[in-house]
């Protein structure tokens, strides 16, 4: 890589943190050789952060009993609407289809960012459920505590042979090899480097492969946007006082406080730009776009207060719902969740659920807040 570009993909995010753009990331006037310095110190920490933070963590996508709740109430027939349930069984359904694709062939996927290779095993174990031997899913994953977890996973499933985990970081791939599917199952909001990473999955698809991945939208850092923040803070008052305590900051929140947790490590970095940089790179298969205010009364920080058998809990997360519903419908919020399938060349019209194309689902950060609080 020249090292100028090389500059400007280490630090771009960081001082784009600071109210500076990409672009500016390296200026003129900065020698090379220091800016480079400064950028592998400023990136080494980050990857120190990211690891301290998933080491003892085995159950990365543990959540809420209400947001089990809600997504089997709302999601999950929205889901079903394509062929499928639950995110596990969408990889599987188009890893299917590209073993299909493939003719016979030995099909040859990779997953980027595996973590503990949870979700990879599953999937594999659900083809070869289903007769499908003839494959092999690399797992690429950045932390090796996850990657032996990963490989004792895969042997304890009887998917050895199938799921091969290996140490390497997204943020620079190189691939080697083509793949019939590039998966990717919420690792794209922690990578710094999509420009990167996008022309490597680009590049590494053999003709017809699909890139399919479920991943966050939203604003960086995981924050709300104005317009939806302000709905989110109308049902916060309506929440009792136990229920605003934040669990993970652990902190109580009289008022909804905004966290851009892309602070220490990966988490949400560049969120906002997945979106925007897939619709520009690639023809989309499929894309379903969902939730946007619903999320910070289920997710991990304050939907463990809920009570997922309690009537009066769930109405009030029933309308938040509808509430979010009708605002990204309306186009007034965005969704800050997606499931995707891309293809390089594809010409075929895009399934999506209504009409929540891409480009309909981008928000443009420069863009100012629609008035949405009644």
């Amino acid at each position: 890589m020249n090292l100028h570009k090389r500059v400007r993909a280490l630090l771009g995010t960081f001082l784009q943190r600071n109210g500076a753009s990409p672009a500016a990331a390296a200026p003129a006037e900065l020698p090379v050789a220091d800016a480079i310095a400064d950028a592998d110190a400023a990136y080494l920490a980050r990857i120190d952060a990211e690891k301290a933070i998933f080491n003892n963590q085995t159950d990365v996508h543990a959540l809420p009993g209400i947001f089990n709740y809600w997504s089997n109430k709302y999601l999950r027939p929205k889901l079903e609407s394509f062929g499928f349930s639950h995110p596990d069984a969408f990889f599987a359904h188009f890893l299917e289809r590209a073993c299909v694709d493939t003719g016979g062939r030995h099909a040859r996927f990779v997953s980027i960012g595996a973590g503990n290779c949870d979700t990879e095993v599953r999937v594999a174990r659900m083809l070869v459920d289903r007769g499908l031997h003839d494959f092999t899913l690399e797992c690429l994953e950045l932390n090796p505590i996850m990657v032996e977890r990963g490989i004792a996973l895969a042997r304890e499933n009887g998917v050895a042979n199938h799921v091969l985990p290996m140490t390497g970081d997204f943020n620079f791939w190189k691939p080697t090899e083509t793949y019939d599917a590039v998966m990717a199952n919420q690792s794209l909001h922690h990578v710094s480097n999509l420009e990167g990473l996008f022309d490597a999955v680009e590049h590494s698809l053999t003709p017809g492969g699909r890139f399919i991945t479920s991943d966050m939208i939203g604003r960086n850092g995981h924050q709300r946007w104005p317009e939806a923040a302000a709905i989110v803070r109308e049902f916060w008052r309506e929440l009792p006082e136990s229920y605003r305590y934040n669990l993970q900051l652990r902190r109580q929140e009289q008022e909804f406080l905004d966290w851009d947790c892309s602070q220490e490590g990966f988490e949400g970095v560049r969120a906002q730009d997945i979106l925007p940089l897939l619709v520009e790179r690639f023809d989309f298969e499929l894309f379903i776009g969902f939730a946007n205010v619903v999320d910070p009364f289920i997710d991990r920080s304050f939907g463990h207060h809920f009570d997922a058998d309690s009537p009066t809990d769930r109405a009030l997360i029933d309308r938040i719902h509808a509430r979010d519903e009708e605002e990204l419908l309306a186009g007034r919020i965005t969704p800050t969740h997606m499931l995707a399938v891309m293809r390089k060349d594809f010409h075929e019209e895009t399934l999506i659920w209504k009409h929540l194309t891409p480009a309909f689902c981008v928000r443009n950060p420069s863009a100012p807040a629609v008035a949405v609080s009644r």
